[in-house]
């Protein structure tokens, strides 16, 4: 138990003691979600959304590769389930504070996406193959390590199915959480001590 306490004490001073980090040898972890829509007119039951979880690893200042899971799901009442998948790697480059610094705690990116995905509605054409994605995002930093962020994603499925293709625009609204990778590793070595 104590070693419990003092594991969430220093990550927690990691937390507010760090600045917001773009930086080689962080960390990125975190989910965006895309088209959360709940029907309310005519009895409801029509409900949609897009789960998108992360992580990601800073190999220079700005840059980040890492894999990401897609999951979505859409259910319209007496009609049935549409659900999507996926599974990659993804890579942000982060515009530099110099370059574009519109407001004090916010960051441009774009973001770029490409894996195993699928699309398979209950009703109609389905696709599954290569999911390729690219688009513009900006993070807005509520405290030094935790940002909100928006996307604005462009994303396209290649492949087989009785539809060779499919594309669509998605605004996706997500929570990142930046971590210190190396400073981690040295906290985790120290409550085994």
């Amino acid at each position: 138990m104590k070693k419990k306490v003092y594991l969430f004490s220093a990550l927690l001073m990691l937390a507010i003691g760090a600045g917001a980090q773009t930086q080689r040898g962080y960390v990125l972890v975190g989910s965006d979600i895309a088209d959360l829509n709940f029907a309310l007119n005519d009895g409801g039951g029509n409900f949609s959304t897009t789960l998108n979880p992360k992580a990601a690893w800073f190999i220079q200042d700005n840059v980040a590769i890492g894999p990401y899971l897609l999951f979505g799901l859409s259910h319209i009442k007496d009609v049935g389930t549409s659900v999507s998948y996926g599974a990659g790697l993804f890579g942000r480059l982060y515009v530099g504070r110099d370059q574009v610094n519109i407001l004090r705690h916010t960051r441009l990116f774009f973001e770029g996406s490409a894996g195993l995905e699928g699309y398979n509605p209950s009703v109609g054409d389905n696709t599954n193959g290569l999911g390729l994605g690219i688009g513009p995002g900006i993070t807005y930093f509520l405290t030094p390590n935790v940002g909100v962020e928006a996307l604005l994603k462009y994303n396209g499925i290649v492949g087989f199915g009785s539809t060779p293709a499919t594309s669509q625009l998605n605004l996706g609204i997500g929570f990142q959480i930046y971590l210190p990778g190396s400073k981690i590793r040295d906290r985790l070595q120290d409550t085994k001590k």
